[in-house]
């Protein structure tokens, strides 16, 4: 992954994010909260040595002593000699091994001072048993552990409190802050674990990324997500100064400049899987392109599943099957759809042998007929995965046009889908993106503003001139020999 990859990880799962945060800080505080507060007292000893002499040297030695001494003296202070005589006198309901774990002692490098911490639960003993410690430790280094021979012989190490022990006014634990961030820091840390691990097993499609490293065929478009889409389904129509209807001239205008090898302009648009869009993507694709003047022929290639008629309000009766099987006509099965010169080949009766029909010399004569006649052929068929109809009718066209949904295209199903296209020996032409949501990181930017007035929602789109029109082919057909 790259940098953006993860920047744009953080930015789908902000609100995971937040969540984990909030609940990382309150399970920090908590804790900290039903923590026990405990306190700690500390007395400070002071170790020497007598020296009856004056001298220098004798100083020094037995300063040098002393500072050897104080490293042993700092484990004796944790051991029963000490702590009994503390248990003892402040009659404590415990023993010398579980008073221990409540003593801490230390000696600062180079000196003969030794630290005595306690920690309890109670200030007040807290600090009495720091200084029953330090009286007892003195004692029992003077009377037992240093004392020389004879009955009025006199201890020459010499134990001094120099800083006695007081009851602390503040609890030195728990240390809310300190909990409070750790569980911030958790929580966040835990968040994007998720978020990560999220997105290594969403197999979705969702960035042009992601297509990238299943296909070289380039994106034509991106449609974005509308919830409005089944009431109004050709939005290129009912809506023409939307910016989703801008997005389909978008497509229209990459499909005009799309480099391929001259020829008829006869596409088929499939998809993976149902459900992706692909038919309202062709039926405003169809009529974006009747827009321009051009000569366009729409064919419901679906013999399975047709929505073409419905979407277009047609009758669909009558179509391609009776026109392959020779019932009826080509010329009476098209019929023409709005002001301009866009006509319709509805799929006519759903037959028991549909790639049977698309793969016959029927099909071919009837593809070579609208091809003579028309600009830009499209035909709707079922999705690759599920039959082989589209994978047919691709050897009879100038290729496939794929349609991928955003957030809900599995990439598994799209590279199926490009690997049973190249199996039957036909080509991809590009890729058109549907539902792109319209905010967040995955957002499709193709507009955010339309162009005009407010008024010219309410217009219906300028129709071209014929000259217009004849002028706009002729480039188009230019640009196509290019």
């Amino acid at each position: 992954m790259e940098l953006r990859d993860y920047a744009r990880i953080l930015h789908k799962n902000w609100v995971l994010l937040l969540v984990l945060l909030l609940l990382g800080t309150a399970a920090g505080a908590a804790y900290a909260f039903l923590q026990t507060p405990k306190y700690e007292a500390s007395t400070q000893l002071y170790v020497s040595v007598r020296n009856e002499g004056t001298a220098t040297g004798e100083l020094v030695q037995g300063t040098n002593f002393a500072r050897q001494m104080v490293t042993s003296y700092v484990d004796v202070i944790g051991t029963a000699l000490v702590l009994d005589p503390v248990i003892d006198e402040l009659n404590l309901d415990t023993t010398a091994g579980a008073l221990a774990r409540q003593v801490s002692a230390s000696a600062p490098l180079n000196t003969v001072l030794i630290d005595v911490t306690v920690t309890e639960t109670d200030p007040k003993l807290a600090a009495d048993i720091a200084n029953a410690a330090a009286t007892s430790f003195a004692d029992a280094v003077q009377n037992t552990l240093e004392k020389p021979q004879g009955v009025d012989a006199t201890s020459p190490v010499q134990v001094t409190v120099v800083q006695p022990a007081v009851v602390p006014a503040t609890p030195s634990s728990p240390n809310i802050p300190l909990y409070i961030a750790l569980g911030a820091l958790l929580g966040l840390a835990l968040g994007i674990a998720v978020a990560v691990l999220r997105t290594v097993l969403d197999t979705r499609i969702h960035t042009l990324h992601d297509l990238e490293t299943l296909t070289e065929a380039p994106v034509l478009g991106g449609i974005a997500f509308d919830p409005d889409a089944p009431k109004r389904p050709l939005i290129v129509h009912a809506d023409p100064r939307s910016p989703r209807s801008e997005s389909f001239r978008t497509l229209r205008t990459n499909l005009q400049f799309l480099d391929v090898e001259s020829g008829p302009r006869s596409f088929v648009i499939s998809s993976a899987g149902p459900g992706e869009g692909k038919s309202t993507t062709t039926a405003n694709l169809a009529i974006a392109l009747a827009e321009t003047g051009a000569r366009v022929a729409l064919l419901d290639g679906d013999l399975r599943l047709p929505r073409i008629a419905d979407y277009l309000g047609i009758e669909g009766g009558v179509g391609l099957t009776d026109v392959l099987i020779g019932r009826v006509p080509l010329t009476e099965a098209l019929q023409r759809w709005g002001a301009n010169q866009m006509f319709v080949l509805a799929s006519g009766p759903v037959p028991p042998n549909p790639s049977e029909l698309l793969g016959s010399a029927a099909m071919d004569r009837t593809l070579t007929a609208l091809t003579e006649h028309f600009d830009y052929v499209l035909i709707d068929a079922p999705p690759l995965l599920l039959v082989t109809d589209a994978a047919v009718l691709s050897k009879k066209t100038r290729g496939v046009i794929m349609v991928a949904a955003s957030g809900r295209t599995k990439k598994q199903d799209l590279a199926g889908a490009i690997r049973s296209l190249a199996t039957a020996g036909g080509s991809l032409l590009g890729i058109v993106v549907t539902m792109l949501p319209t905010k967040g990181p995955d957002s499709y930017a193709y507009g955010s503003y339309t162009y005009g007035s407010t008024h010219a929602h309410m217009q219906a789109p300028v129709e071209l001139t014929r000259a217009q029109a004849k002028e706009q082919r002729a480039k188009e057909k230019a640009g196509a020999k290019r």
